[in-house]
C-alpha cells in the first residue's frame, strides 16, 4: 500500500459520513413527504454541498504524486473534509419523528451556521489551490467572490428571500458550469 492509498482511507471515510449525512437527510424527507414543507432554496444548497462532497473526493485523486506525507499537512488536508462533513449535518433538522417539519424556517433558521461553513470551505480551498496545487490567485476568481457574496449575505443577516434563492442558483450553477468548461481537468488516468 503506497502512503497516498494509506491517508486517503480517512479522507474517503469522512466524505463518505457527510454523504451518508447527506443521502439520510433526503431519504428521510421523502419518507416523511406528508410532513415535510419543502423549500426549494434548501434544496439546490443540498445538492451543492453533495457536489462538494464528490467534488472532493475527486480532487484527492490530483495528491497521488505526493510523495512524503507529514502529519501537519495531513491534518491541513483533513480540515476541508470534515468541514463538508458538518455542513452535511447542518442541512438536516436533528429529527423528522412526529412533527411538521418547514425547510424554510429551518434554513432561514440555519443559514448563518451553513453559510459561515462555506466561508470556511471556500477559503480553505484558495489556501489549497495557492500552496498545495501552485495555482495562482487570478484561477481563483470563483472562490473569491463566494467569500466575499456569501460573508456580506452573513454579516448582513440578509433575510431577503430573492437574495437567498438567487445565490442558491447562482453557487450551484457556477459549480456545475466550472465542472462542464473544466471537463478534461477533471480527468483520472
Amino acid at each position: 500500500m503506497s502512503a497516498f492509498e494509506y491517508v486517503t482511507v480517512l479522507i474517503s471515510i469522512v466524505l463518505s459520513l457527510g454523504i451518508t449525512q447527506i443521502l439520510t437527510g433526503v431519504a428521510g424527507i421523502i419518507k416523511k413527504a406528508h410532513k415535510v414543507t419543502l423549500y426549494w432554496p434548501h434544496v439546490l444548497w443540498v445538492l451543492f454541498v453533495l457536489l462538494l462532497h464528490i467534488q472532493e473526493w475527486w480532487i484527492t485523486y490530483e495528491l497521488k504524486g505526493h510523495q512524503s506525507w507529514k502529519l501537519p499537512f495531513f491534518l491541513f488536508i483533513m480540515i476541508y473534509p470534515i468541514n463538508l462533513f458538518v455542513m452535511a449535518r447542518l442541512l438536516f433538522p436533528d429529527k423528522l419523528k412526529g412533527k411538521i417539519i418547514d425547510l424554510k424556517q429551518f434554513y432561514f433558521k440555519n443559514y448563518k451556521k451553513l453559510f459561515f461553513l462555506l466561508i470556511l470551505s471556500a477559503i480553505l480551498s484558495v489556501i489549497f489551490n495557492l500552496t498545495v496545487l501552485k495555482m495562482a490567485i487570478s484561477d481563483q476568481i470563483l472562490q473569491l467572490l463566494l467569500i466575499a457574496i456569501i460573508s456580506f449575505i452573513t454579516i448582513k443577516e440578509t433575510t431577503s428571500e430573492w437574495i437567498h434563492k438567487a445565490v442558491a442558483i447562482v453557487v450551484l450553477l457556477s459549480l456545475i458550469v466550472s465542472i462542464i468548461i473544466e471537463w478534461n481537468v477533471w480527468l483520472i488516468e
